[in-house]
């Protein structure tokens, strides 16, 4: 029973790094997709958001069966519950970054946003993309250090949301408000991306260490 329940455990792992790595994929994609008004990249982004729910009920169903037939308790039984906060979160992700697609496919075949606020966006999508690589590690590979950092990023991220909002509400914005309602939204969308990153490392560290914590 025992090697069976180590299976069990390994094969939620190995689907929670596949999601990880397809919600950085699809955010990397998007980002293209919006700056370069790339109709095809925005396509694949929003078809392939099934596939990561997908991934998602397939984690649920494992843990559920899990549970019922091992009936795990303390440190396992955490361990599986913590797999079913993660994969909720990069669920999210992965729907965040098809909103993004979605923006830019809904404004082709323009740019989705003018070039005032593509390097603001591009260090977003950058911010984004480190903290997905680190919490693919950090699923790969247990590590509460690591999932700490996802904090600091957080940090960054708001950081540069703050810089957006200041382009948006300037007094010499010419894009009308359209274009900005669109900005805020799309600042939005890269703020909660990292926002459920951090989440899958509160709960990365309290797998590793057994103690809740709040980094938010």
């Amino acid at each position: 029973m025992r090697e069976e329940f180590r299976a069990d455990l390994q094969e939620v792992s190995r689907l929670l790094v596949t999601m990880a790595e397809a919600v950085r994929a699809a955010m990397r994609k998007a980002t293209k997709a919006l700056l370069t008004a790339d109709i095809e990249a925005a396509r694949v982004v929003i078809e392939r958001d099934a596939e990561v729910d997908v991934l998602y009920r397939q984690v649920e169903t494992k843990v559920a069966d899990t549970i019922a037939r091992q009936a795990p308790v303390a440190s396992d039984l955490r361990t599986v519950i913590t797999a079913l906060h993660i994969s909720a979160d990069l669920e999210r992700m992965g729907d965040l970054a098809e909103h993004v697609a979605k923006t830019a496919q809904r404004r082709h075949p323009s740019p989705a946003v003018p070039a005032e606020l593509r390097p603001v966006f591009q260090q977003m999508a950058e911010m984004a993309d480190r903290m997905a690589d680190k919490i693919t590690t950090v699923l790969a590979s247990p590590d509460a250090n690591l999932a700490a950092e996802l904090e600091k990023d957080d940090d960054g991220m708001d950081d540069l949301e703050r810089d957006l909002f200041k382009i948006l509400l300037h007094d010499d914005w010419p894009y009308g408000a359209e274009t900005a309602i669109d900005g805020a939204l799309l600042g939005r969308f890269y703020e909660r991306y990292a926002d459920h990153a951090v989440n899958v490392g509160e709960q990365m560290i309290f797998l590793v260490t057994g103690e809740p914590v709040d980094l938010q």
